[in-house]
């Protein structure tokens, strides 16, 4: 019950306030450990990349612990209301939210879109922006908000702690180039067993909001994806929407034929857009 009480005031604070500006964000500092592993012992290889990831989950899982247990010598108020504020923060939604819409009113919406994404945002048209703000919403729903949401209410704060360390580990090193195949795999596996569940509660939420008979319906295309994760909560937001997403796109300058997500328009619309935000 407590952990679903945390959960709960957690999202509250964060849809209301967003980011606080007034404190260096806790990710920031799980960031600056893996900068600062990468420095002192980068070696392109898995066995190397495996030591940053136990590294880090060591390090975070012994802070993250420590406050659990001190919080729980607190009176239950006290411990619920410090434990759901600092869980706020490592929630997206708001941010997720503004930043994608955003999109709609900026007066350069390609490099807008840029902040957002890592595909090549030169040659876009406006129906390219729209795709890519509604794919990076239905995607960072499940990074950014459920499965942190997931984490916490199975193991209160050092769960979402722990998870927001294993997505971090991701976006920074989970790469496969010339410098991260190697050094990043462990990082990009674990993350893809930490997104599995989450991703899928993601699509099925998606679905049932946007009141969908078929709540399983995105399954068939969501296995299309590269990403074992990505493709569900992308599929079912297109399916909602009655649109496509995916389809070839440009990446570091070389096109990439990726698969169609969806049943519906290819032509995406500002007023797509808006109703993915409407919908949660």
């Amino acid at each position: 019950m407590n952990n679903l009480l945390i959960a709960l005031f957690a999202y509250i604070i964060d849809r209301l306030f967003g980011e606080f500006t007034f404190i260096k964000h806790p990710v920031v500092f799980i960031g600056d450990l893996i900068s600062w592993f990468e420095n002192k012992f980068y070696k392109n290889s898995v066995e190397r990349g495996t030591l940053l990831v136990l590294f880090v989950i060591a390090v975070v899982s012994f802070f993250s612990i420590s406050l659990y247990l001190y919080l729980n010598l607190l009176p239950l108020f006290f411990n619920i209301f410090i434990s759901s504020f600092i869980a706020s923060m490592f929630l997206a939604h708001k941010m997720l939210r503004d930043s994608v819409a955003s999109i709609l009113t900026a007066e350069n919406k390609k490099e807008a879109i840029s902040m957002l994404v890592s595909r090549d945002t030169k040659n876009m048209n406006e129906s390219d922006i729209y795709k890519a703000a509604i794919e990076t919403y239905a995607e960072n729903l499940s990074d950014g908000v459920i499965a942190p949401l997931f984490y916490l209410l199975l193991f209160n704060l050092p769960g979402i702690v722990i998870y927001k360390a294993i997505n971090t580990m991701d976006s920074m090193v989970g790469y496969r180039n010339k410098r991260y195949e190697k050094f990043g795999k462990c990082a990009a596996i674990l993350d893809d067993i930490a997104n599995y569940i989450p991703s899928r509660i993601t699509a099925l939420l998606i679905m049932l909001l946007g009141r969908k008979k078929s709540i399983f319906a995105f399954y068939k295309d969501a296995k299309k994806h590269d990403s074992p994760n990505a493709g569900h909560p992308i599929t079912a937001m297109a399916l909602v929407l009655n649109i496509q997403l995916g389809g070839p796109t440009s990446y570091f300058g070389e096109l990439k034929d990726k698969a169609y997500f969806g049943k519906g328009k290819q032509n995406i619309e500002a007023q797509d857009v808006k109703q993915a935000l409407l919908l949660i």
